[in-house]
């Protein structure tokens, strides 16, 4: 529809044709490409979505929808204001690495509570999150508990809310949606309806004498 009525508007040049048609034109088609990208997101992400908890130790491997998720080592870090251990892991896809990941449990020094920081790898076909949970009690091998979440195309319920912010704002920039200034408060009385019947003052009766007659002398 918008390259049939960019063809058809009877105006030379590309700017010319680009600039014929008002703001709140593209601002719909941007909007309704704005909820169709968040609806395949949702789609996707509800449909397709896996989460998955398993028992690594160093060295060994988890595949997860195609990815190879490697647990390399866990070691120590140091924060401003907590302590922390910190997971490394190598991402694989076809036998190429993607992506490495380091995920934490950190223990605050001020309060001492642990808290865990998931570590996330964004892309325009999904999300890939790995979280360090807990050292597996008795085992020689150093082995944890990870969790492992798989979200495809995630990314796209963000684009199609910025698809539908940037729609209405075209929409709203459209000089015809302006509201007008308002006209002044003074306007002229209007004269009263022809047909109105007015009221005609009626004459006050006063209270008179009589005459009398006047005799003769």
């Amino acid at each position: 529809a918008i390259v049939h009525r960019f063809q058809s508007t009877p105006v030379s040049g590309f700017v010319g044709k680009l600039t014929a048609n008002s703001p709140s034109y593209y601002g719909m088609h941007i909007a309704h490409m704005g909820i169709a990208v968040f609806v395949v997101g949702i789609t996707m992400v509800k449909g397709y979505e896996t989460e998955r908890d398993v028992r690594l130790a160093p060295g060994q491997s988890a595949t997860e929808r195609g990815y190879e998720f490697k647990f390399i080592s866990v070691g120590e870090k140091a924060g401003p204001n907590y302590q922390a251990i910190i997971g490394r892991f190598e991402v694989f896809r076809d036998g190429r690495q993607v992506e490495v990941m380091f995920p934490e449990k950190r223990t605050y020094t001020s309060t001492g509570q642990t808290m865990t920081e998931a570590a996330i790898h964004a892309g325009l076909t999904g999300d890939l999150y790995v979280s360090l949970g807990e050292p597996v009690e008795n085992a020689r091998d150093g082995a944890w508990g990870v969790r492992i979440y798989v979200k495809p195309f995630i990314d796209w319920i963000w684009f199609g809310c910025i698809f539908m912010a940037l729609g209405g704002v075209l929409a709203i920039s459209d000089r015809r949606y302006r509201l007008k200034p308002r006209r002044s408060a003074e306007s002229p009385a209007e004269p009263p309806h022809a047909n109105q019947p007015q009221e005609t003052a009626r004459p006050k009766r006063g209270r008179g004498r009589k005459a009398s007659p006047q005799g003769a002398d």
